[in-house]
């Protein structure tokens, strides 16, 4: 299994489909969420994810938060093969690629039950409770604490 990291434009056709395939198997299907899932973020967004034998076992997108300068957004993790660890790696592959880029903070949004995942990276929870989609999510930032 290979890591892999490219903006948008360096994406080749099969890996854009790939992605829009997984994303759409994971958060419409499965959590029978019907939303628009291809949203104009994925050409300003960095994509990280494993790949082995031309499939995606797992990736998320990140990205600047436009409303909050120097805050790195992500959005869109999913894995493909659950129980394996590649959410836990993939999630820490990014937040070790936001600190040696010097980021100070990242932002997301977690559905209500996965904020532990997160929270094992550093993240905290900094809002209430809210749907998203009919999800109740909350709002998670984390800081980078080894620059300040």
């Amino acid at each position: 299994m290979k890591k892999v990291l490219k903006r948008f434009d360096e994406l080749t056709l099969q890996e854009l489909y790939e992605i829009l395939r997984i994303r759409s198997a994971v958060f419409v299907v499965e959590q029978n969420c019907v939303y628009q899932d291809i949203d104009e973020t994925d050409q300003r967004s960095m994509h990280l994810f494993y790949e082995e034998d031309g499939r995606i076992k797992a990736y998320l997108r990140f990205f600047d938060k436009l409303d909050e300068e120097g805050t790195i957004q992500i959005g869109r993790v999913l894995t493909m093969e659950r129980k394996k660890g590649l959410g836990s790696m993939l999630l820490h592959e990014c937040m070790h690629l936001l600190k040696e880029k010097k980021i100070q903070r990242a932002y997301l949004e977690a559905q209500e039950y996965a904020t532990g995942f997160y929270e094992k990276e550093g993240f905290y929870i900094d809002s209430d409770v809210f749907l998203e989609d009919g999800i109740p999510h909350v709002c998670m930032r984390w800081r980078n604490s080894t620059d300040c």
